[in-house]
């Protein structure tokens, strides 16, 4: 698994059919929905796309697919951002997840006629999803597309540009992901945009393991300044790593993610 290390995958345009192991998506799990469209809206220049009453919503950009927006069901379960892998077959590797010693927090299940998603944790705790695209990519249908892949852009300002994993034990985790994902991270051709580093490298270190949502900013700096404008705090200030120039904040909901500067 890549330590710090910057990805030079190129950026703009859409970004379909992603190889198993590869960060495909991201949604945001939120009290108040419209809370969080008036905050990512002013900070990103998102725009949004219903898909029913009281149900998530669609952020775009340039009229391309960049995250979720999903109101919460339970109050009891945290206000998070979530990082989804691509999955071949999402049974299967969340079979591969539990026997390697991590949990199948929800079995994979369908998304209508997008894709089947799981929602898993590796072995020390740290929680992300799978997501297996259903049916012919890009066919029409009645809420949109089928055979949904994931970003229609990513590695570009307002968009998704990284993930770090913030773990206790860096060489278990170089383990489990490096079995899990190997091709996406060490075979031919292999770009990460992930990367894992100690969590008290950031963090205090009773903070659980997670993996960190980073989107990309021109200028980190002006960006902090819009969060506060907009409601969120700054978590942790600006700090220079070998993939970029990085902040954590949180939305004015709690939910925590990274501005990355490159």
């Amino acid at each position: 698994m890549a330590e710090n290390r910057a990805s030079g995958a190129a950026g703009g345009g859409p970004a379909r059919g992603f190889a198993e192991g590869v960060p495909c998506w991201v949604d945001a799990q939120l009290p108040d929905v419209g809370a969080g469209r008036r905050f990512y809206g002013g900070l990103f220049g998102w725009t949004f796309e219903e898909t029913g009453p009281g149900a998530s919503v669609w952020a775009r950009l340039g009229g391309e697919p960049v995250a979720a927006l999903v109101p919460k069901t339970d109050g009891r379960m945290p206000t998070v951002w979530t990082v989804y892998f691509a999955a071949d077959d999402a049974g299967a590797l969340a079979a591969r997840i539990r026997a390697a010693g991590g949990q199948v927090v929800t079995p994979p299940q369908p998304v209508g006629a997008l894709g089947t998603s799981a929602l898993v944790a590796d072995p020390q705790g740290a929680v992300f999803a799978l997501w297996q695209p259903g049916g012919p990519a890009g066919a029409p249908s009645a809420t949109g597309v089928t055979g949904f892949t994931g970003f229609g852009r990513r590695h570009e300002p307002g968009t998704f540009g990284w993930a770090e994993l913030y773990t206790r034990d860096t060489d278990a985790a170089n383990a489990f992901y490096g079995e899990l994902f190997h091709a996406a991270l060490f075979g031919p051709g292999a770009d990460p945009d992930v990367g894992r580093a100690p969590v008290s490298d950031v963090f205090p270190a009773e903070m659980p393991p997670h993996f960190l949502v980073h989107f990309r900013v021109e200028d980190c700096e002006a960006a902090l300044g819009e969060v506060g404008r907009l409601g969120g705090r700054v978590q942790v200030p600006p700090f220079d790593t070998s993939y970029g120039r990085v902040a954590v904040v949180t939305d004015d909901q709690g939910a925590s993610f990274a501005l990355l500067q490159r």
